[in-house]
């Protein structure tokens, strides 16, 4: 069988700064000039987004693709859309492709959500005879039905973002590529997402799903590739793809975080270290737990809120500690210093977790706006040892979920002939 999609040795390259414009033909003849003085500096303004990949998917696949930051995952798929071309290198894709890759472009904000879904869904590919036929479970999908005949000015961000991803999922291709659009909504609408997804994938079509959430490329996908750098460092079994790139952001980790450059933030505060620290130093089921925060402050910052986001070996947000949650705001002068948050008793079994940092001035980090003075994802890894966290011996299995909480349970039977009760000790969850 012939595969969906057969990329040989597929390379981009791009200038940093972008390219120069010339006015004139002197101006031109005299830059070249130049770069044959100075072809070397030229040369180091390039940069390899991809270099030498090649894979082949066989019709039907379902196909993660994982990676850091600026590994060339979405490159890729801008390549696969016909949206850029390679610098070398080709690719073949058989059947129709349908591409989401930036939910709402196209979307106007003067034109109501009905008019959008046929303009948008026309752009997609979508005939209007096929649009009118699947209007109504697009509307539905996206729950705006009171509002389709409204301005897309006035919905809220989230309601604008569900509407238009819910055109492209209805969009039925042979090759559906996908690149990190299910954070979109809340968590409910994220699940009826990945369902679509799945959907389309067991309708025999191809999928192609780029996404930082592990968990999701874990659940939908049968084979993943890890890219690295611009190049395919491991292709194979999701399990073992996955571990290879969790070991990989774990060596990334080990990187002082003010050699990071993978960050956000206006810089006025930037964090430069972490530690994670239990009470004889590994931190076991159970334990109090402390995670110190080394800071600079270039300028006076005032009403300083910093947040820690817990997230499980595959990505899985699983909690967040906040200072404004039991603190007020820190007002940091310049210099260094130490913001620290303690953890009475931590209620996660057994794993490696990683953690994100983030600091910012005024609003609600989820809700309103901000200024981020610094945001760090992956900031530090750390494990979690066994204890006897019940006392009976016993944990629970990690396929039930990642947290303990302590419990008591207890009978109490009430027979024709009298009760009896009786009270079981603390046992897992």
């Amino acid at each position: 069988m012939d595969p969906a999609i057969r990329v040989v040795e597929l390379s981009k390259q791009y200038t940093v700064g972008g390219p120069r414009r010339y006015d004139t033909f002197r101006d031109l003849v005299a830059a070249r000039a130049r770069f044959r003085r100075r072809g070397s500096t030229m040369e180091a303004n390039r940069i390899w987004a991809l270099r030498d990949v090649s894979l082949e998917i066989a019709p039907g696949e379902i196909i993660g693709i994982v990676g850091r930051n600026g590994a060339g995952k979405s490159t890729l798929l801008k390549i696969l859309s016909r949206i850029t071309v390679p610098t070398k290198g080709h690719a073949e894709i058989r059947g129709v492709v349908g591409s989401l890759l930036e939910v709402g472009t196209g979307f106007h904000p003067e034109l109501t959500g009905r008019e959008n879904v046929f303009i948008n869904g026309a752009i997609l590919g979508m005939t209007q005879r096929e649009i009118r036929q699947k209007f109504d479970e697009i509307v539905a999908f996206a729950e705006v039905e009171r509002f389709i005949d409204t301005p897309i000015k006035r919905y809220s961000s989230g309601m604008s973002v569900r509407l238009a991803f819910s055109v492209a999922a209805h969009f039925e291709p042979e090759v559906l590529l996908v690149d990190e659009v299910l954070s979109v909504g809340d968590q409910e609408f994220q699940r009826r997402c990945l369902g679509r997804v799945r959907e389309i994938s067991e309708g025999g079509r191809t999928v192609l799903f780029v996404s930082h959430n592990l968990a999701a490329v874990s659940s939908l996908c049968t084979r993943a590739f890890l890219l690295e750098r611009g190049s395919v460092t491991a292709e194979g079994r999701v399990d073992a793809v996955l571990h290879r790139y969790a070991d990989s952001v774990r060596q990334h980790t080990t990187t002082l975080l003010g050699d990071r450059r993978d960050r956000r933030g206006n810089g006025h505060l930037r964090f430069t270290a972490v530690t994670v620290e239990g009470p004889a130093g590994p931190i076991h089921v159970g334990d109090p737990m402390t995670v110190a925060l080394d800071y600079v402050a270039e300028v006076e910052c005032r009403g300083v809120e910093v947040a820690l986001s817990f997230h499980g070996p595959l990505g899985e947000p699983l909690f967040r500690c906040a200072s404004r949650a039991s603190a007020p705001s820190f007002d940091i002068s310049p210099g260094s210093g130490t913001v620290t948050c303690s953890i009475p008793e931590l209620p996660l079994l057994p794993a490696n977790y990683s953690i994100n940092v983030f600091a910012h001035i005024g609003g609600d980090a989820l809700t309103t706006t901000f200024d981020i003075l610094d945001w760090v994802q992956d900031a530090t890894i750390f494990e979690v040892f066994e204890s006897d966290y019940f006392g009976s011996g016993q944990l629970p299995p990690k396929s039930h979920g990642y947290f303990v909480v302590r419990q008591a349970w207890s009978l109490d039977e009430g027979l024709t002939s009298g009760t009896s009760s009786a009270t079981v000790s603390e046992a897992p969850a």
